[in-house]
């Protein structure tokens, strides 16, 4: 090894800053790579949506209505569902999360009425709908709200 072989390891150097505008022979003189005038060759550039004074595109645009900061996103479930559970068993969010018929409920879960449920189970979420509560507690089940 000398002096003569050393270089830098692979993919070290990776800097574009070359020095512009130093004469003809640099290949980046005169202009420094920016064309001839207009409005791209001059320092500080125009903000971002900026149409060159033409209406931009997000002010053309129709607004409608408005997005409500306090919506809950709560995920609803289907009593049929419920069947994939053991008779007996106590259904919660986490033991839902665990078999994967939630992945993160937000705000909460609600338990609605389509299907039949035929397994006595414990439930214990957010929500109920009058159906679905009808339905567990017909098939010998208890509904607990959670807060």
């Amino acid at each position: 090894m000398n002096l003569s072989n050393l270089h830098p390891a692979e993919g070290s150097k990776q800097s574009n800053n070359f020095r512009r505008g130093r004469g003809h022979a640099s290949g980046n003189g005169k202009t420094a790579g920016k064309g001839h005038k207009g409005q791209k060759a001059r320092s500080g550039r125009p903000r971002i949506g900026f149409e060159g004074g033409q209406m931009p595109l997000y002010r053309r645009l129709p607004k409608r209505g408005f997005t409500n900061i306090n919506t809950k996103e709560i995920v609803g479930i289907n009593v049929s569902a419920l069947n994939r559970f053991e008779d007996g068993a106590d259904v919660t969010i986490e033991t839902l999360m665990d078999i994967g018929l939630v992945k993160h409920p937000r705000d909460g879960v609600k338990i609605l009425g389509k299907g039949n449920v035929t397994k006595k189970l414990n439930v214990k979420v957010t929500a109920f709908s009058a159906a679905a509560k009808e339905k567990i507690e017909a098939a010998g089940g208890t509904c607990e709200v959670e807060e």
